[in-house]
């Protein structure tokens, strides 16, 4: 067994919170504790959305292990065949997040790749060059 996870007494303790130790990340975590990383986490989404919609884009967050720390988000729209969207989202979504969220050990990121490329550029308002 891998000795940075620890696993909860009971079956009790495992619904009322997460016992898992990762680096400085508290041993277990309150539901409420996870109701407020997430909140925040959502707020700082919506936060940078604008910014990616002034582009003919979107950003949304897939998934998010609060304990964990990994977050899963995809651009979406205009960003589908943006030649930048991998420097948005390194760049810009991880590097926000991670600096505003201490918690936010990985961000996983993706391009919505079920929008038509021609349909995606045309979506486009920004600066961007197509990466077909």
């Amino acid at each position: 067994m891998d000795p940075d996870l620890t696993q909860p007494e009971t079956d009790q303790d495992a619904t009322t919170s997460v016992a898992v130790a990762i680096g400085d990340a508290p041993a277990t975590l309150t539901d409420e504790e996870r109701g407020e990383r997430l909140a925040a986490l959502t707020s700082i989404i919506e936060l940078m959305r604008p910014a990616v919609q002034a582009d003919g884009g979107d950003l949304a967050l897939l998934s998010a292990d609060v304990v964990t720390g990994v977050v899963e988000v995809q651009l979406q729209g205009a960003c589908s065949s943006c030649a930048v969207s991998s420097s948005t989202l390194q760049g810009g979504v991880d590097r926000i997040l991670r600096q505003r969220l201490d918690w936010i050990t990985e961000v996983i990121g993706g391009v919505d790749d079920s929008v038509d490329p021609f349909v995606s550029e045309s979506m486009g308002r920004g600066g961007y060059v197509p990466s077909f």
